[in-house]
């Protein structure tokens, strides 16, 4: 199904599966922002779908399209077990396709059914939407003839509605690096219109490409609910580094609006001194048992929500298997994944990598992954337990110091 055209009152009637296959609720509506018309030598952008409206336990709830691993025709799918119950509240520029754009008038047509497409790029699967299929009715005949339109055909269908729809929306194919670049250089209100028009995923990246002190303005002017999708969004390392640039009474109010569990992650690592391990790492990856097989490990290598220096390796830990963790068992990389049968166990396969402390300084763990070529080290306790990982690009962000994104803009454009 993902690779053909799937119809949105399909979609709108599937049950709504968590990761197990377990049904929790059904899908009840198509949550879209706007796309762009090709314009000139401006290409289409399709309107993206940013998530989709359930109904679970009795409630109309949100559910973000990163969180659905796949739509079949058994269901929709979410990546995890979990779902969050907080009621939906469309926000400005979202639009509803069962609410708003179904039978909506286009000259003397009506739009009978909005075709989606999936696509993939490095890190998930989305949907866009690809054909919008326009009824005629006609006093000669008892039922409407149809015919199927690419999007760009109904431009009035789906053009931003606003300025800054359309300045995000043409910015969507960019990396968020080049975003973070032109968001910097627009005044303080525009930067807010413009975050206000990304949904929660794309401002999540952007703000990971920011320096502290801009990301800290943007976020002071979201509310509480847009706070709640984008942190959840956000890697915990970089939430910590957010977060701990701010004064204290801003740090409370910013951890109380975040999931409980999340918010006692957050307040691990900012426990950590500034400059150490602890300080940089995340304790977000892949973590597995010493019995667990190269299919599964593979598995969750697949995932495209896993940065590249995260998937190229397993960290193989005694139970639980969620940092902190029992004692490391030590790590597994991809390459060696690849080399064995799917039923080998990980415990067979263990590479000899080094490990550093929570106290260790930067500089001690960019020497150590640039002397063992690793894109990540494990981080652990006096008792050997996995406290989580340092990332080479995380170590990178801290050697280049505070002002290497202004810097790089200044060379880039002089």
């Amino acid at each position: 199904m993902a690779a053909d055209l799937i119809y949105a009152f399909r979609v709108m009637r599937l049950p709504l599966l968590d990761a197990g296959g377990a049904h929790i609720g059904r899908i009840e509506d198509i949550v879209v922002i706007p796309g762009r018309t090709g314009k000139g030598r401006e290409p289409a952008i399709p309107p993206r779908v940013v998530g989709f409206v359930a109904n679970s336990q009795r409630r109309r709830i949100f559910v973000s399209a990163n969180r659905i691993a796949d739509l079949t025709s058994d269901g929709a799918r979410l990546r995890s077990w979990d779902v969050d119950l907080n009621p939906f509240k469309p926000r400005p520029g979202e639009v509803l396709i069962g609410g708003e754009l179904i039978d909506r008038k286009i000259g003397d047509e009506t739009v009978s059914d909005i075709a989606l497409r999936a696509h993939e790029d490095a890190r998930s699967t989305y949907w866009v939407i690809d054909k919008v299929r326009l009824a005629r009715k006609s006093t000669l005949r008892r039922r409407p003839s149809y015919r199927l339109v690419d999007f760009d055909e109904v431009p009035a269908l789906f053009d931003a509605q606003t300025a800054m729809q359309a300045e995000a929306a043409r910015h969507r194919e960019f990396h968020p690096a080049e975003v973070a670049a032109i968001v910097r250089a627009l005044p303080i209100d525009q930067r807010r219109q413009v975050a206000e028009a990304m949904d929660d995923e794309r401002l999540a990246d952007v703000l990971e490409e920011l320096p502290e002190a801009e990301q800290i303005r943007i976020v002071e002017q979201l509310d509480r609910d847009r706070l709640v999708g984008v942190f959840d969004e956000m890697e915990y390392d970089d939430l910590a580094d957010l977060i701990g640039e701010m004064a204290p009474a801003d740090q409370e109010r910013m951890l109380d609006v975040m999931d409980v569990d999340d918010a006692d992650v957050v307040r691990r690592l900012l426990a950590y001194e500034e400059g150490t391990a602890g300080g940089l790492m995340t304790p977000e990856v892949i973590i597995l048992g010493p019995d667990a097989t190269v299919a599964e490990a593979l598995a969750q290598i697949r995932n495209p929500d896993w940065v590249v220096s995260i998937a190229t390796q397993v960290f193989v830990t005694q139970a639980p298997y969620k940092a902190p963790t029992g004692k490391l068992v030590g790590v597994v990389h991809v390459q060696r994944l690849l080399r064995e049968p799917p039923n080998m166990q990980l415990d067979r396969l263990i590479a000899d990598d080094p490990t550093v402390a929570a106290d260790a300084s930067d500089r001690d763990v960019a020497e150590m992954l640039a002397s063992y070529d690793l894109l990540a080290v494990a981080v652990v306790d006096e008792a050997g337990r996995f406290l989580g990982a340092v990332t080479v690009d995380d170590v990178l962000d801290r050697m280049l110091g505070a002002g290497w994104r202004t810097r790089r803009k200044r060379t880039v454009t002089s």
